[in-house]
């Protein structure tokens, strides 16, 4: 059962602490195919792109697009500064190919002082990770989309919330959540940032994501790069 931000509170309430650690899910693509039928109004949404925030969402992101034949892409985050605590963190996020940068940084074409060179260098690295990653795929334009946004799990909400705020630079038509496990207080800290969240579980302990899976290995770069290979054909 789904939890989701369009549904009464009174119903999301029932549907806490569904799972406990027997029923884990047994890996990312098991827990990927059992979220993807709670997405299925937007299997007709010709414009409907799925990013998974890499990477262990990738693998849950590769069943829900393939299940929507939607194109598949990543989210790349590179964090930063905490210029005023773990509250305050700036990162660099590659959305779809395209390089987005939080409010506050910024980058010098002549890197003259060690932040400016720490900046260059992470941003570097982040650039090198994508192409690894996307294998030279041309960027994408997600304005106007609607983008499902996947991941493996919500715990604090920080990953999610830095993945929203590059997205909304993006302008996108509307963007979806969904995981198959969130901690209350995550779903909590997030919601509100979607037109739409879907949670299959919210168990009350939640401890970290690897909890809610018997094996929670999750793909490196190389692998996340096959896995953005449609499994069958899928529309562009």
């Amino acid at each position: 059962m789904a939890a989701s931000s369009q549904r009464p509170a009174a119903v999301q309430s029932q549907e806490i602490d569904l799972l406990n650690k027997s029923l884990a899910y047994p890996d990312l693509s098991t827990a990927g195919r059992e979220l993807a039928p709670h997405v299925a109004a937007y299997e007709n949404d010709r414009d409907a792109i799925v990013l998974g925030i890499a990477s262990g969402g990738v693998p849950v992101a590769r069943e829900v697009a393939n299940f929507l034949d939607a194109p598949l892409d990543l989210i790349l985050i590179r964090r930063l500064l905490a210029p005023e605590g773990p509250d305050s963190l700036l990162c660099a996020v590659n959305v779809a190919g395209s390089l987005v940068l939080d409010d506050g940084l910024e980058l010098s074409d002549a890197p003259a002082t060690p932040i400016e060179y720490f900046l260059a260098d992470a941003v570097g690295e982040l650039k090198q990770r994508e192409l690894v990653c996307r294998r030279g795929r041309a960027p994408i334009d997600i304005a106007g989309r609607t983008v499902i946004l996947v991941d493996c799990a919500i715990r604090t909400g920080s990953t999610v919330k830095t993945s929203m705020g590059a997205l909304r630079k993006m302008r996108p038509g509307k963007v979806v959540g969904a995981v198959p496990v969130a901690s209350p207080e995550g779903y909590a800290a997030v919601v509100d940032l979607f037109e739409e969240l879907v949670v299959l579980a919210q168990p009350q302990k939640f401890g970290n994501a690897g909890v809610w899976y018997r094996d929670f290995s999750r793909p490196d770069d190389n692998h996340v790069s096959e896995l953005l290979d449609p499994i069958k054909n899928q529309r562009s």
